[in-house]
């Protein structure tokens, strides 16, 4: 009984290391980047009134906005809509 308990122990152990070092880890973006997807974001989103967050956005929901912060993060803060 012991030495199932010690050959599951063992087991357990090393399917944990194998997942462990197999987990692909994200990178931090930069507060460069971080700032300039913010700003393109209330850009794209502005608020229904100026200087009330609380309410709400004139376009889009919660979730547009959030998707279009992540897609700004995942082109390197280059959007389609973007003057340059």
């Amino acid at each position: 009984m012991l030495a199932n308990w010690k050959s599951g122990c063992v087991l357990l152990a090393l399917v944990c290391a194998v997942l462990g070092s197999s987990v692909d880890r994200a990178s931090a973006i930069t507060a460069e980047l971080a700032r300039k997807c913010s700003a393109l974001t209330a850009k794209q989103f502005p608020p229904r009134q100026p200087g009330n967050p609380a309410a709400g956005s004139a376009k889009g929901s919660g979730s547009d906005q959030r998707a279009y912060y992540d897609k700004c993060v995942a082109n390197g803060g280059k959007m389609d809509g973007e003057a340059k």
